[in-house]
Order: C-alpha cells, then structure tokens, then sequence
C-alpha cells in the first residue's frame, strides 16, 4: 500500500509538467563542478552535482538483485523507468524525494529531465509495458539513462535522446532488457562518449531466478571499444574526463 500511495503522490503534481516536445526541451545550464555516480546495483544509480541528488531505479531485493544492499539512500529527486520491482520499488527510499515516473519534461531545481517512452519488451509494450529513458544535464555533463529499454531505438526517439555525453544501457539480455547484441546496437546509434553498462549479471543473482548475462558477454561484442575499470562503485566525472576522441566503456565495481 505504501508504494503505491507514493506512486499516486508523485503523479499529483510534485513536479510541473512543462512539455513533451523536443521543440519545447531546453538543456539545463552547465552546473560548476564535478558529478558524482555511484552504482548502487543493477540499472540504479546515484547521481550527484550542482547541489543535487538524482536516484535512479531504486529496487527490490530479488532475483536478479538478491544480494545487492537495498539502495536506501538519501536523494532529492527519484526518477523511475518502470514500476516493476527491479526498478521501481520506492517504498524504502528514506525522506520526501520527489518521485517521476512518467513520460515527459520536469523542472526541478533549475534542471530540466525529459521521460522518453521506449517499449520494455520486444513485443510492442505487450508483456512489460512502457519504459521511460531519463535525459538531463547535470553538472554539465549530459546524461541518459535508458532504464530496462528492450527494443530498438525509433528515429524519433534518438531524435529526443540526443548525443549523451555518458549513457547508461542495459546489457543483460533477459524478456525486459537488451542483450549485449541489441546493446551494442543501441550504443552505436546514441555514440555517447562514455557508455556504462548496467543490468547484467552479477554475484548477487539469485542463480535459481535471473535470466541475465554476465558483462563479459557485451564487452566481447564491442569491437575492441576501450574499457575504463574502476575498483569503486563511485566515479566523479567533468568535461575533461570525458574521451576526447571516441568512446570508451566504463565498468564500476559494486562493493559486495
């Protein structure tokens, strides 16, 4: 009951809408300093920059996230790809974030985020419904996260994402994500500077109920792209950080 009441809050009007248009979607102004991302487990992550914290795709404990910590960490702002368990479970995110999980463009503390629509399954939404992509700027660093994205990207939504800067792709494969093939022809298609997988297939799986593919398997099918290996699951990011040329893979490591 809890999660949904929260659910049904945030589609009261904690943020305003200001539009779906690409025409109307203006780029925040570049914030000082560096952004900070933190891997939290599976496609959620924290993003922190500009005085403000973003928590992307909190989660259930299960399955495929069974031995992940539960992400109860403090944030601003909650942006949500779905409502399935694996990302969408809110109910023990501490304090009164603001909570999105719709389609569309939101203020909040002079940055604009844009929810791009994107089928969470290959049959058209049939099995899993809508999954919505994040796009902002924070920090100066233009980011998108695609969440549990599952089919291929439509002219008009690459239209919409843009050129990120850095973008954070499902690679596991499974029914709700893609698989490092169809990965790797989403990154080819965004050519973001940095991609940092997510969705993949780690020690916390719960062998008897995840049906994802280890981050080997996606980085064999990347053509050599070079890849940056953190020993944390926190990175700092600025403009000069960035590749300068081509793109480059960056792997974060969950601190079990």
């Amino acid at each position: 009951m809890k999660r949904r009441q929260l659910m049904q809050y945030a589609g009261a009007g904690l943020l305003t809408t200001v539009a779906t248009t690409l025409g109307k979607f203006q780029p925040a102004v570049a914030q000082a300093g560096s952004l900070t991302v933190q891997w939290l487990g599976h496609t959620c992550f924290l993003f922190n920059g500009g005085g403000t914290r973003v928590l992307v795709n909190p989660f259930r404990t299960l399955g495929c996230t069974a031995g992940y910590r539960p992400p109860n960490v403090a944030a601003d702002l909650v942006l949500i790809s779905s409502q399935l368990l694996d990302e969408g479970a809110v109910e023990s995110v501490p304090g009164n974030p603001r909570l999105v999980f719709e389609p569309g463009v939101y203020d909040f503390n002079n940055i604009q985020f844009q929810g791009i629509a994107t089928d969470h399954d290959r049959v058209g939404g049939k099995r899993f419904g809508t999954n919505v992509a994040w796009r902002w700027t924070q920090a100066g660093i233009n980011i998108l996260h695609l969440g549990g994205a599952a089919a291929p990207i439509t002219t008009e939504q690459k239209i919409l994402m843009g050129t990120p800067d850095v973008v954070f792709v499902p690679v596991g494969g499974g029914p709700k994500a893609y698989n490092p093939q169809e990965a790797r022809t989403a990154v080819q298609a965004l050519n973001a500077k940095l991609v940092i997988p997510t969705h993949y297939r780690t020690q916390a799986a719960d062998e008897a109920s995840c049906d994802i593919v280890a981050l080997d398997e996606f980085l064999a099918v990347m053509d050599g792209m070079p890849v940056r290996r953190a020993n944390s699951d926190t990175i700092s990011l600025s403009a000069v950080d960035l590749p300068q040329n081509g793109s480059a893979i960056q792997v974060l490591s969950y601190q079990f």
